[in-house]
């Protein structure tokens, strides 16, 4: 946590020969409008899922040409080494941006080597723009801006796709709580009082 950043986590699952998961997130303080910043790699025994992304709150061209200019030239420069992954719920792409990089390797060194290097550089251009990001003080902006965290959190929480393998190995009580307590909290610490919003 930090002045501009609520929450900056990383979590790891590992089930041995089967399935590996890091999932890293950052999530802004809500008075701000920056984008989230995700990056997820998941092992299976067929491979690795990729997606790095600067995760946007709107969509309007101005928002885009704040956020997703800085990013524009390191997709152009990644995307062809790592191609686009397929199809992806439609319902999700509302929390994408249009550099967001989702792909699907076989080849270990490349997740070791170029996914790595694409994280690291859309992670620091993220970081470049919190440093320069500048508190919002209009309430109806700032009200915006909490539906957006809601809903994305929200989503995320409900379709969160580790679901199934945590209740697997945890239980159904473990498994809710991770997911609603530590990975996507933002709700239920509106609720309870122990985050107060901007509005």
């Amino acid at each position: 946590k930090t002045t501009k950043l609520r929450q900056v986590r990383a979590a790891s699952v590992k089930a041995p020969g089967a399935l590996q998961v890091l999932n890293f997130v950052v999530f802004p303080e809500l008075k701000y409008d920056l984008p989230f910043f995700g990056g997820d790699l998941v092992t299976l025994p067929g491979g690795h899922l990729i997606a790095i992304d600067m995760q946007p709150l709107f969509h309007d061209d101005a928002y885009k040409a704040r956020f997703g200019k800085p990013i524009a030239p390191l997709f152009a420069r990644y995307k062809d080494v790592l191609p686009w992954g397929g199809d992806f719920p439609e319902e999700a792409a509302q929390f994408f941006s249009d550099n967001f990089l989702w792909t699907r390797l076989q080849d270990d060194s490349l997740v070791e080597t170029t996914v790595f290097d694409a994280f690291k550089e859309y992670l620091d251009a993220y970081l470049d723009i919190v440093i320069n990001a500048e508190e919002i003080t209009d309430p109806q902006h700032l009200a915006r801006i909490k539906d957006r965290h809601v809903a994305y959190l929200h989503y995320r929480a409900e379709k969160d796709p580790a679901r199934g393998m945590f209740r697997r190995f945890y239980g159904d009580e473990w498994t809710e709580e991770y997911i609603h307590g530590f990975l996507f909290d933002l709700e239920r610490k509106i609720e309870d009082g122990s985050y107060k919003c901007p509005v």
